[in-house]
């Protein structure tokens, strides 16, 4: 249920119309709320405050929170067009989710319903001595948060649209994702078992799983007494003519609901999600460097980010972390496969860098010391860079520049193994 629960709210994160809600009901809420200070404080106990000074003060937030809020979307509209220009439309949910920016949209459409509600409320006498005052210490709380707000907005709109800071959001969503797959290798249930024929659950969408409900399946297996074999993991590309799931033990099983009560514990949506597919992270930052090296940009600095963040992330992986016990102990799931991870990171960067030596020297370093460092990733980071090392030399046409690379790769997988093998910066 928690996570299921997280990735609902995940879900709604990305809508832009959920905070500015719940702002302007806050904002309706405490202007109406203000009327109970006039039953709560005797009269002559609060300073005076003129009705007048109260609507003309609101009347200029309002005015004022109106023209920000306007600027405020186009400003945000302007950042999400860049973000999909210069890195990757798979990151547009990542920066619709950024809360600095709904926040601030939060802040300014509140404020602007608190005045108009406001001037309602003073214009029809809503509102006694005391009831003005307390009107009067919210709207100074009020101005108070949106300055504060603004000033913070400000800055990160200017970062929200540029690459750099697309890379920092793609890397930190993969990396919470790799975390938690390294928390519960198998999302909370078992080890696979053996390739055993049980009864296939399929399902009627067509699309990507973005979501996988163990606790539902545990239950299910628990009362139909069956032990449940899921077949894909989040991000697999699944309709009705592939198997969701596999049911052991499950003969008795004829029910049409009870087989789609199993499906309907896959979360099917038309694209891909970043909370619980890994993989999809690192296709997206592959996605990036891929775009940086197309000829109409031609940023290789971008690509070698990029390769910087990639080895951030399975330096995770290898380090690992405390693994929780298995919470679904008739559900058996896959482990993530390893050298799929390296294949979605590293062949498209592998394949358009081929070509520019920087570029190419920075991927047999990275796959080099990946192998060095940690010994579990030490043969898929061999395989990699051997065919990077032969893509190289198809692309590369400088024989000063093939032999660069030919001795990068030498210095990682040939060398001794306590010598750095470069100590350009390249």
């Amino acid at each position: 249920m928690r996570e299921r629960l997280r990735f609902l709210l995940s879900r709604l994160r990305e809508r832009l119309w959920i905070k500015p809600l719940i702002a302007c009901v806050l904002s309706v809420a405490g202007v109406l709320l203000a009327h109970l200070a006039d039953r709560m404080v005797v009269d002559g106990s609060v300073p005076e405050v003129t009705q007048t000074s109260v609507i003309e003060l609101l009347k200029i937030i309002a005015a004022g929170m109106l023209a920000v809020a306007t600027f405020a979307v186009a400003s945000m509209v302007s950042a999400y067009a860049s973000a999909g220009q210069i890195a990757t439309a798979r990151a547009f949910p990542l920066i619709v989710a950024d809360d600095v920016s709904q926040n601030a949209l939060s802040t300014f459409v509140g404020a602007f319903i608190f005045s108009v509600v406001g001037i309602s409320a003073a214009m029809n006498g809503y509102y006694g001595p005391a009831g003005r005052f307390t009107l009067f210490v919210l709207m100074v709380v009020v101005l108070v948060i949106v300055v504060l707000t603004f000033v913070r907005w400000v800055d990160r709109i200017a970062r929200l649209g540029r690459i750099g800071a697309i890379v920092d959001k793609v890397e930190q969503a993969t990396a919470a994702a790799l975390a938690r797959r390294l928390r519960q290798p198998r999302l909370g249930g078992v080890a696979a078992e053996s390739a055993v024929a049980g009864v296939a659950i399929h399902g009627e969408r067509i699309g990507y799983v973005q979501h996988i409900d163990m606790a539902r399946l545990q239950r299910l297996a628990d009362k139909y007494a069956v032990r449940v074999g899921v077949a894909v993991l989040p991000g697999a590309y699944v309709s009705p003519a592939r198997a969701l799931c596999r049911l052991h033990g499950a003969q008795s099983i004829d029910d049409p609901d009870a087989r789609a009560s199993f499906a309907q514990a896959f979360t099917i949506g038309t694209q891909r999600q970043f909370d619980d597919d890994p993989r999809f992270g690192m296709v997206v930052l592959a996605e990036i460097a891929g775009r940086a090296l197309s000829p109409g940009i031609n940023d290789p600095g971008t690509a070698i980010s990029v390769l910087g963040s990639l080895q951030r992330l399975f330096a995770g992986v290898a380090h690992g972390g405390p693994a929780e016990g298995p919470i679904c102990d008739r559900v058996a799931v896959p482990a993530l496969p390893l050298d799929e991870l390296f294949d979605d990171a590293f062949n498209a960067i592998a394949r358009d860098g081929a070509g520019i030596v920087e570029v190419a020297l920075r991927l047999q370093r990275h796959l080099g010391e990946l192998g060095r460092e940690h010994p579990a990733l030490r043969a898929d980071a061999r395989r990699h860079a051997d065919l990077a090392l032969r893509r190289s030399e198809r692309a590369l046409d400088f024989p000063d520049d093939i032999e660069r690379v030919r001795a990068r790769h030498a210095a990682y997988w040939h060398g001794p193994a306590h010598r750095f093998p470069d100590t350009r910066a390249g």
